[in-house]
């Protein structure tokens, strides 16, 4: 009964600090989302900033795990399908889920207070999804499906169209402009890792 209270309580949080920013959500409304008085939420957390923090540890494995399950199911065959692939899974999951745009959102809008936890948190897994990406790119080189010397620096080039379709998804409000950078990106990235 307590663990599934926590979940109700992080579920109502993730909705309030996604809308509202830390500092706009209010342990007061996340404890009338789930019927309860703002007393009863500290029988289960810390305070905000442990609720906080629960709730951004669930969305980066949500994140992760998201991301890793997509790398599980790629050959080496098919770079150019996969890498597109991956980058229309980052505009679906932001779109679609809400750990996610909560993560894409205080990773780059962190409260302040918290701002090393959640630096730290986010250099973690990039660093994973970069060791996954280095090895796709570096098994890739190694069939000759792509043509390059050396993993890390497509994987860098690669991750670099990813974080700005990611800029887009945060600022951006507009399909079209995401869409057209989307496939500008892409093709640009694709003709400098292709045998063409």
């Amino acid at each position: 009964m307590i663990l599934l209270k926590s979940i109700e309580i992080k579920e109502a949080a993730l909705k309030y600090f996604t809308i509202h920013g830390y500092e706009g959500a209010s342990l007061s409304q996340i404890a009338e989302e789930v019927g309860m008085r703002k007393q009863s939420i500290y029988a289960h957390f810390k305070g905000k900033d442990d609720l906080f923090l629960q709730v951004l540890w669930d969305a980066k494995e949500t994140e992760l795990s998201s991301k890793l399950q997509y790398f599980s199911k790629i050959d080496s065959q098919k770079p150019e399908k996969d890498l597109y692939g991956f980058l229309k899974l980052v505009i679906d999951l932001f779109q679609k889920n809400e750990h996610l745009k909560f993560w894409l959102r205080m990773s780059f809008f962190p409260p302040a207070h918290l701002a090393q936890a959640i630096e730290k948190e986010v250099i973690d897994l990039e660093d994973k999804v970069q060791g996954v990406l280095e090895d796709k790119f570096q098994d890739w080189i190694d069939t000759g499906v792509i043509a390059w010397n050396a993993a890390k620096t497509p994987t860098f080039a690669f991750l670099g169209v990813v974080d700005s379709i990611m800029l887009e998804l945060v600022y951006g409000n507009d399909e079209k402009r995401l869409k057209d950078k989307l496939e500008a990106s892409w093709s640009v990235f694709w003709r400098g890792i292709s045998h063409q």
